[in-house]
């Protein structure tokens, strides 16, 4: 799997966000391109932004059951349901969304790796930086798959 920390591989998936349009549509599924990168924002904003954390019964079972499935290299399936957490439903601003994104990307390879090493997941507790990098590029890689980049 590619690392989102190498500055390289940050620029090709920045290039990739950037030839998205406004008109690009999915191959799959029913996010419009604007959802999808708002959709992609979430996994930032739960390590950036005050957001709420998953009560003691739904982190055991985060940690237990789906840990596992997100954080390995298998890449997702295509159509698989999402938790509610990521669910965008009403439309949003393409621009806006994908700036959004491009920033968070810019931050998160700013601070490096070794920053995210042993950092706390709201969903998933401790995380290696090899985890997060998981975590970060399999996701965005699935969705601008998705839409054909």
């Amino acid at each position: 799997m590619k690392n989102i920390f190498d500055p390289a591989v940050c620029t090709e998936v920045i290039t990739r966000i950037e030839s998205l349009k406004p008109t690009s549509a999915g191959l799959w599924g029913k996010m419009t391109v604007a959802q999808m990168l708002a959709h992609c924002c979430v996994s930032y904003e739960m390590v950036y932004e005050n957001r709420p954390k998953p009560n003691f019964i739904l982190k055991y079972f985060l940690k237990t059951f789906v840990k596992p499935y997100i954080l390995n290299e298998k890449p997702f399936k295509k159509n698989e349901r999402t938790a509610s957490a990521f669910i965008i439903a009403e439309d949003k601003d393409f621009e806006t969304e994908k700036d959004r994104l491009v920033s968070y990307i810019w931050q998160t390879q700013a601070l490096g790796a070794n920053y995210f090493d042993g950092k706390e997941s709201i969903s998933f507790g401790s995380l290696t930086k090899q985890e997060w990098n998981i975590l970060f590029y399999k996701h965005l890689d699935h969705h601008l798959q998705q839409f054909g980049v």
